[in-house]
């Protein structure tokens, strides 16, 4: 007999959370070759609502743009919004305002990022 508790409950939330963020991923940070300075405005698909236009000069709005990306930005909008030295620098910080799942899948492709994290430490 079929019930509902003798069927496969399928992947978490955090499985399904964890397996979109991965699949966003550049193949490496060198591929971060977004701006470092100056204004940035973000496509619609990225920030639908609020703030879409940022000065990388001004920090808050740096990590509120990155932050953003993170969560929401697609597999090709990554390299050319994120710079990898910037991201580097900020991640101690950054790893902290984005989603457990974001932070796990980006510190486990990129273990550069946990080291830049515990080194600030």
């Amino acid at each position: 007999m079929d019930t509902p508790h003798s069927r496969s409950l399928g992947p978490s939330a955090g499985e399904v959370l964890r397996a979109r963020y991965a699949s966003r991923l550049p193949g490496g940070l060198d591929e971060l070759t977004g701006p470092a300075h100056g204004q940035v405005e973000l496509p619609l698909h990225v920030a639908w609502s609020g703030l879409r236009s940022y000065d990388l000069d001004r920090p808050r709005q740096r990590m509120s743009l990155y932050r953003t990306v993170l969560a929401e930005g697609q597999r090709d909008d990554l390299p050319t919004l994120l710079n990898r030295d910037v991201l580097v620098g900020q991640w101690p910080v950054l790893r902290t305002l984005v989603s457990r799942h974001v932070r796990d899948v980006w510190e486990d492709t990129f273990p550069e990022l946990a080291r830049e994290a515990s080194e600030a430490a």
